[in-house]
């Protein structure tokens, strides 16, 4: 089965084209720092690694997260076993992991997520392992997990909750007064203190982020609104699976410690739900583990001779992957997928506060990049030579910046300057800039700070999101205000 997950993302990671956070991850990884506005270092250092040694194409890039989600998959036939599960619990474990719809998305492109997708199931086997043997060594181990996790996403903190209090709620609530839990979690800190320093350094910039996107990026939704997300993204037969999984480790109708692992979904679901602001996409390796509980309870309720049935569960699920593929994966060309989207009664989302067009915004985010930057270009040869050598691309956010830094670099274009996220720290252009090209719905604004505000053009980029499509296109010269007064005006953590 991991083989299957690795074939699925090869035939398909071409897609509609760059996703808008892979270009950004590009120039995080052009900046090495121990962390970033929107996420911690490890993912960037990792995509240094791999475009120092292959390159930067999009085939290079997004064969790392199709490896991570081939070893996702592994992970969920892993914990399967190490639960007591035969070979038909790990298969329709691996099973309901390939065809987990949000799972296959996540697995696609480049980003912190795939490696969190990948890091839960590991710290969640490695728990296991821990729990079975009891040994000081095993919770360091443990706590080196999840520090690496959290180097990766800081969201891991939220699994940690969650098995901390797996532990309390359980027989193993005595573990809590043995050294162990406490070795794992001093490791865990330690592991991530560099990022912590970080923070501190840069005034916990993060923290503004988070309060930022909760207040107005993100869509508001109560508990049900949440869970009844939850499971439709997850896919209503797979979420089966891990519903199945979870009921029966409450019951007791397997090894002691799938409790434990039932009470950090719990907690995990209950942080996420209670929020208000959640993307149920931050539950999916969650999920990963109830697999495994799924895969082992109904092992143990169709007996081996039910053969029809076993594959009837596992048809089941694969006939599931197969209608779900195009809404996760972009497999289809545009007008196909709109129709098939029509057909499924699915309408294009966004869990943003953000219009969608014809494609969601997975989709849409993946398209229009080599015109918008055609775009820019082409207004940023309105100005005369010597001025084109004295200017520099805004990005309004980090997409339209990375796009000009990734796409235009190898047309000869100047770098792109922005105050969207990182990209504010990476800091004003130098006092000899003069002239800006931009995509603005606010030219009065740049008007306070320039003697001069032109329209040069407009953006035409298709299926792109609404927000990037028929911008208009300024350059602006004659910079009135120090660039070290302008910039902190600027600043946008989102």
């Amino acid at each position: 089965m991991p083989g299957v997950a690795l074939l699925v993302h090869f035939f398909t990671w071409h897609g509609y084209g760059w996703f808008r956070d892979e270009l950004y991850y590009i120039v995080c990884a052009r900046h090495l720092a121990w962390g970033y506005v929107d996420h911690p270092p490890l993912s960037i250092a990792i995509l240094r690694a791999v475009i120092d040694t292959f390159g930067e194409s999009l085939h290079v890039i997004r064969t790392v997260p199709a490896i991570a989600g081939a070893a996702t998959v592994a992970l969920v036939g892993l914990i399967a076993r190490e639960l007591g599960g035969g070979r038909f619990a790990c298969l329709l474990a691996m099973s309901a992991a390939v065809a987990a719809p949000e799972s296959l998305a996540i697995d696609f492109f480049y980003s912190m997520n795939a490696f969190d997708l990948l890091a839960w199931p590991a710290i969640v086997l490695t728990l296991l392992v821990t729990l079975r043997r009891d040994q000081t060594r095993s919770w360091a181990y443990l706590g080196v997990s999840l520090g690496l996790g959290l180097l990766n996403k800081v969201s891991v903190l939220w699994l940690g909750a969650g098995i901390a209090a797996g532990l309390v709620l359980t027989s193993y609530r005595r573990a809590i007064a043995r050294p162990g839990p406490w070795l794992a979690s001093g490791v865990a800190a330690v592991c991530f203190a560099p990022h912590v320093v970080w923070q501190v350094l840069h005034g916990w910039p993060t923290l503004e982020f988070m309060r930022n996107a909760s207040g107005s990026k993100m869509a508001g939704r109560g508990v049900v609104a949440f869970t009844v997300a939850a499971i439709s993204d997850e896919g209503v037969v797979v979420a089966l699976v891990g519903i199945v999984g979870l009921a029966a480790a409450f019951a007791g109708a397997m090894d002691r410690r799938a409790r434990v692992l039932a009470w950090v979904w719990v907690v995990v679901f209950l942080i996420l739900a209670l929020n208000g602001t959640s993307r149920t996409g931050y539950l999916t390796p969650a999920w990963t583990w109830t697999f495994a509980l799924g895969g082992v309870a109904i092992e143990r309720a169709i007996p081996d001779r039910r053969i029809a049935w076993r594959i009837a569960a596992v048809g089941a699920i694969v006939l599931f992957g197969v209608v779900a593929l195009p809404m996760a994966l972009p497999v289809l060309p545009t007008e196909r997928y709109v129709r098939y989207a029509a057909a499924l009664g699915q309408e294009p989302s966004t869990e943003e506060n953000k219009q969608v067009g014809r494609l969601p915004q997975f989709y849409a985010d993946m398209n229009g990049w080599d015109s918008i930057v055609g775009s820019l270009e082409a207004a940023w040869r309105t100005l005369p030579a010597d001025e084109q050598a004295r200017a520099v691309f805004f990005g309004t956010n980090y997409g339209e910046a990375g796009a000009i830094d990734v796409l235009g670099r190898a047309q000869g274009l100047p770098p792109a300057v922005a105050t969207h996220n990182n990209y504010f720290f990476w800091g004003p252009p130098g006092d000899d800039i003069d002239a800006v090209v931009i995509m603005s719905q606010n030219p009065a604004r740049w008007a306070q700070a320039f003697d001069h505000v032109v329209l040069a053009g407009a953006t035409d980029c298709g299926d792109c999101m609404p927000y990037e499509n028929h911008r208009q296109i300024y350059v602006v010269w004659g910079r009135r205000v120090a660039w070290a007064n302008l910039w902190p005006t600027l600043r946008h953590f989102e």
